[in-house]
């Protein structure tokens, strides 16, 4: 048995069946398919990172990628940067040139662990053919603990293909879900997080994308209903309460313009005088640049990574597992006298109730535009009408990653939405898209994507046709980089020229690498497109034809609508 052949297995063995990868190392994956893995053959290093990203989301089991060693391995650096910001584990199998050839300019010889040490957890390098069963225990322990992340183990050639020698302490544990090891917060901090609960006039809580990572979101609705405490996400968290649920405000983050689903509902999120955050990083975007919240409120943070609690708000430090920590809180509320919440609670529900009308109010112009080129908005109401609970969502970074927060609605508590919002790299919807459908196989999965980010990725088009990854990719045509556009016209006055597009045919170009195209121009035509893509058993483009002046609902650009769509 050679070295590939052990690694193979001890993949196996942590409940791998799968990998990302172009064949190198050649000998690792041989010996994977050999012994019966799939390799869902990428055509770039970038998006495959991406499908490994969205499949690990989905299943919460550590994706793998593999890569060739020098300039494949540098274009893993961008989806690693996003599994390290939004707390993913991946492990990173890099194929290394021969001991024998090291440091003698051998082809594509490169630093690797110059390379990957802003972007990963930790990075070795198997050089013993006795140790690799170790070496990818280590690497999946380190991957999936604590913070989750992304892992590098460097293969060298030619120690793939020795003679493995056996270990004398045999290895039987499978350890590729995450979280590895749960963790409890300090009880002391558990109880004084339970009395200002408790006592609060008016508490929030802010969910981040931990609380699906943990498979937290039963937990937080628990938590929330016991309190009569109002819940807001920010992007990533989205889903982690049902947004038809009368506790849940929807998205806040950086969407709370005056079209935003929670703008109605800004007095009651700045008015909180107790506010807690699960599974945040309290980034600027998940807090609106740090301007949502009172910074005369008391703070808890419920997140396993201490460095995280107390960063941006000075906090009761619940450090842990968010659903151990959700169900400890949830148990001590339980227990503790809720006069003070049960008092208001009625006049809460009727709040957020009105919040909610006033906004359906507003946007029901918007949503039935019959206007040409179309409002995005109206797409994504059609789409909407046609979405179950049971769907999976995904988007692309800038403006596609806006409009499904903000305009989708989380039908169930736990119903997921991809939102690549740790680094927010362009590029990212389809591919994320793809590695969702991998990972749940009967689920419906739909990609929103721009036509700017759509064009780093065309290639991986035939890599879904190919492997048969039935996508459903939704294109938001407008013949520029929208935000870009808007931004510069807001703080310059004008454009660089690097904004607008010579026009493409998307469809086409589906069409060109065996999938389905179409081209939607007239929003009548939306709905039944949209019905037979989500129907289609192949990926499907819809290119749909978007107004170019069309704005997500961030607060900076309220009242600015003059200024930033200038010609």
């Amino acid at each position: 048995m050679k070295v590939s052949d052990v690694v193979a297995a001890a993949l196996q063995r942590h409940g791998i069946s799968l990998f990302f990868g172009q064949s190198n190392p050649i000998s690792f994956s041989i010996s994977a398919e050999e012994a019966g893995m799939r390799q869902i053959f990428y055509r770039t290093e970038n998006a495959g990172g991406v499908m490994a990203d969205g499949y690990s989301r989905i299943t919460r089991k550590i994706s793998v990628l593999v890569a060739q060693n020098g300039p494949a391995a540098t274009l893993a650096v961008a989806p690693m940067s996003e599994a390290l910001t939004a707390s993913l584990p991946m492990l990173v199998l890099v194929q290394e040139v021969p001991a024998s050839l090291r440091d003698r300019n051998a082809f594509q010889e490169l630093d690797h662990f110059a390379l990957f040490a802003g972007v990963s957890k930790w990075v070795r390098r198997l050089d013993d053919p006795a140790r690799a069963d170790d070496y990818v225990d280590l690497a999946i322990t380190v991957a999936n603990s604590g913070r989750p992340g992304p892992v590098v183990l460097l293969l060298p050639r030619d120690v793939l293909d020795m003679e493995a020698k056996p270990a004398r302490f045999a290895r039987s544990r499978s350890s590729g879900t995450f979280p590895l090891d749960r963790t409890r917060p300090d009880p002391e901090s558990v109880r004084a997080a339970v009395d200002a609960l408790a006592t609060a006039r008016s508490p929030l809580i802010v969910a981040g994308g931990g609380v699906h990572l943990s498979g937290a979101a039963q937990e937080l609705q628990r938590l929330a209903e016991i309190g009569q405490i109002p819940v807001v996400t920010t992007n990533m968290g989205k889903g982690g309460i049902g947004e038809d649920h009368p506790l849940s405000l929807g998205v806040a983050a950086n969407v709370t313009g005056e079209n935003g689903p929670a703008h109605f509902h800004i007095p009651l999120i700045a008015g909180a005088d107790v506010v807690l955050f699960v599974g945040s990083r309290t980034n600027e975007n998940g807090t609106d640049g740090w301007t949502l919240t009172s910074p005369e409120a008391t703070y808890i943070h419920i997140d396993v990574d201490s460095l995280e609690v107390g960063r941006n708000y000075e906090a009761i430090r619940l450090v842990g597992d968010a659903l151990l920590a959700l169900q400890d809180v949830s148990d001590g509320l339980a227990r503790a006298d809720l006069s003070q919440r049960t008092a208001g609670a009625a006049s809460l529900l009727t709040t957020i109730s009105e919040g909610r009308r006033r906004h359906k109010e507003v946007m029901a112009p918007i949503f039935r535009s019959d206007q040409t080129p179309i409002l995005p908005q109206r797409m994504l109401a059609e789409l909407d009408a046609l979405l179950t609970a049971d769907d999976i969502v995904v988007a692309d970074a800038s403006y596609a990653s806006i409009w499904v927060s903000s305009y989708l609605t989380a039908k169930r508590t736990g119903q997921r939405f991809l939102l690549p919002r740790g680094m927010a790299g362009l590029g990212w919807g389809m591919p994320l898209g793809m590695g969702a459908k991998l990972a749940s196989p009967a689920s419906r999965v739909v990609a929103i994507v721009g036509d700017g980010g759509f064009a780093h990725v065309w290639s991986e088009i035939e890599t879904a046709v190919r492997e048969n990854i039935p996508v459903v990719v939704i294109l938001l045509n407008n013949g520029l980089l929208g935000y870009q556009r808007h931004a510069e016209n807001l703080f310059y006055g004008k454009t660089s020229s690097a904004i607008a597009f010579a026009p493409v045919d998307h469809a086409a170009v589906a069409r060109a690498a065996g999938a389905l195209g179409v081209r939607i121009e007239d929003p009548a035509d939306l709905r039944g497109a949209l019905e037979a893509a989500l129907a289609a058993d192949t990926l499907t483009v819809l290119d749909v034809i978007v107004d170019a002046d069309a704005y997500a609902p961030s607060k900076l650009w309220d009242g600015n609508a003059a200024k930033m769509n200038l010609k």
